[in-house]
């Protein structure tokens, strides 16, 4: 799925909106839930970490260092440190690689484009290449 926003907008608002468009076949009903969300440290806000929680979904998101320090400032008050998965978090450099790979495409990384229309099939038709490349 590809969401576009303007250029100073972050990714953390955008998590809801790309979490409520999954949609994965699976032979029935789609599964639209998804085991984990392996995030970087943007992600790793305590509302992020609760709407997640509430939906079912494992965070494997790493702390942040303000945040780790807050809560030890806090002592036993600061509550337990957030799970964290650091096997399930290596495979998160894929989706980096991905990214790198599209921003290879002049017009991607430049953004010479002044639709998204012409922006958004630009990245359609660099992850297509880059698919039956690899």
């Amino acid at each position: 799925m590809i969401r576009l926003t303007g250029g100073q907008a972050g990714d953390n608002p955008q998590l809801l909106p790309v979490l409520d468009a999954i949609s994965v076949p699976t032979g029935h009903r789609p599964r639209s839930r998804p085991d984990a969300v392996v995030a970087d440290k943007a992600y790793s806000h305590p509302s992020t970490r609760q709407v997640l929680r509430r939906r079912g979904i494992r965070a494997v998101i790493p702390e942040r260092r303000d945040q780790h320090q807050h809560r030890a400032a806090k002592g036993s008050r600061g509550g337990r440190p957030p799970a964290f998965d650091a096997h399930a978090y290596r495979g998160r450099n894929v989706v980096e690689r991905c990214f790198n790979r599209l921003k290879q495409w002049r017009g991607i990384a430049s953004r010479y484009d002044k639709t998204a229309r012409n922006y958004r099939a630009g990245i359609t038709v660099a992850a297509i290449v880059l698919f039956w490349l690899t």
